[in-house]
């Protein structure tokens, strides 16, 4: 199967060059040709399988026989290697707890994927220089990346960071690892980072003489299994003979890679009644939604920092695999809230219900409060663990949150960190020193 360009569908790749490359020349994202539709049986009868085997099954169906058989079923079993419970809260709400992986964040799942995809191409060729990978982070997606390929042989990671937006714990996870990875503080936002790495892929000269690719979510490697959890799912309420006619999907949003993977479940097959899409005050989705408008704007900074993203790089791919602006309004709803309403939901469920939600969570958890219609179930994406925010969070529920053990690992560990200030002359010159 071939992959095309957003920009231009004449531009195409397969699969090996579009995980390697990460953007297509001409700045598109890289999307299928083609979907498969799943067999209704196999909807049918999927609730009799593991999620490795689901994982295996839907990856499969996806990628069309892109990657040998032998080597996906090694890949999936091997990142689905953790539970992915989907747990009813006392108040009735069913949440997908997404953060029991490695680094506690839903990001383990695509960064895990896209590693071992990526490990299973460069030792088919020897012949290939060092694979650089670059990745900007506001937190989650640094670690995970970083945790992602630690040590992996031939790989290098370069993960950008803004200066004083990344809390300790989260730093800790990507910044005490050395080896192959390297931490790079650059004095500026996210949206610097962001453009520092897209602006790298466009140069010539750093492209001819590194090889290069990205570990954002614009890699379509980190979509594909995403997937998965959205059918994990469907099939966890089905064993609990739970009506899923009408069903919702409540996503924490800022880049739209986790609500580009859903989409693709969808077109896949998977019966969704509808996906909301909820932002912090970066909302930018949210604005598109009511005005038609798509307007990037200047990231502001929240104690949800995993949604502090001033322009949402899978945009294109929501576009792609919706078509026009009505049919997008059609199968998405938006909400935005801000510090003040995060904080208050976090109080009030975990003083009602006993349930301690991350910031992240909290505003989908909200919004399913306001948009969950009678006679429909609504499934809210749990993407990160409390504790990652855990000074945060004990300001917010004004009690000692214990660190899990696979984050307090991490802590004492002294940072190893490259200083840079903004502007791709420095970034540029720091990765050709290290070519």
């Amino acid at each position: 199967m071939f992959y095309h360009s957003s920009n231009n569908h004449q531009h195409t790749a397969t699969l090996e060059q579009a995980v390697t490359k990460g953007l297509a020349p001409d700045g598109g994202l890289y999307m299928p040709d083609s979907l498969p539709r799943l067999p209704k049986a196999f909807l049918r009868n999927m609730g009799a399988m593991t999620l490795q085997e689901v994982a295996y099954a839907i990856s499969t169906f996806a990628l069309q026989g892109d990657v040998p058989a032998d080597v996906l079923h090694n890949i999936v079993f091997d990142v689905f290697d953790f539970d992915i419970p989907l747990v009813k809260t006392a108040g009735g709400h069913y949440v997908l707890e997404l953060f029991h992986g490695p680094t506690m964040a839903f990001k383990d799942v695509g960064t895990r994927f896209m590693a071992r995809l990526l490990n299973h191409y460069r030792t088919r060729h020897p012949e290939w220089s060092t694979l650089n990978v670059l990745v900007p982070t506001s937190g989650d997606t640094g670690s995970a990346v970083a945790n992602s390929f630690w040590r992996m042989p031939g790989v290098n990671v370069y993960v950008l960071f803004p200066r004083g937006a990344v809390n300790k714990i989260q730093k800790s996870q990507f910044a005490t690892l050395g080896g192959n990875v390297t931490a790079i503080e650059v004095n500026g936002s996210y949206d610097d980072c962001k453009s520092l790495v897209e602006e790298a892929f466009m140069d010539p000269e750093l492209n001819a003489a590194m090889r290069l690719t990205s570990a954002m979510s614009i890699n379509y490697a980190r979509i594909i299994p995403q997937m998965v959890y959205y059918f994990w799912a469907y099939i966890q309420l089905v064993k609990q003979h739970v009506d899923v006619n009408k069903l919702v999907f409540f996503v924490p949003c800022s880049n739209l890679g986790n609500m580009a993977s859903g989409l693709m479940a969808q077109a896949m097959g998977l019966p969704v009644k509808r996906f909301v899409s909820v932002e912090n005050q970066n909302n930018i989705f949210y604005n598109y939604i009511k005005t038609g408008v798509f307007t990037p704007k200047p990231t502001q900074y929240s104690i949800a920092p995993a949604l502090d993203a001033g322009s949402p790089n899978n945009f294109e791919r929501v576009v792609e695999i919706l078509g026009n602006y009505e049919n997008i309004c059609r199968h998405i709803h938006a909400y935005s809230y801000d510090d003040n309403q995060i904080i208050d939901t976090i109080r009030q469920t975990y003083h009602d219900e006993g349930y301690l939600l991350d910031p992240h969570t909290a505003v989908a958890y909200r919004a399913l409060d306001e948009d969950l219609q009678p006679g429909e179930t609504g499934v809210v994406l749990a993407t990160a663990h409390p504790a990652k925010l855990k000074n945060v969070m004990e300001r917010i529920i004004e009690e000692p949150l214990i660190l899990p053990a696979q984050l307090a690992r991490f802590i004492s560990r002294d940072l190893l960190v490259e200083k840079m200030p903004n502007g791709f002359t420095a970034f540029k010159r720091l990765l050709l020193d290290n070519a």
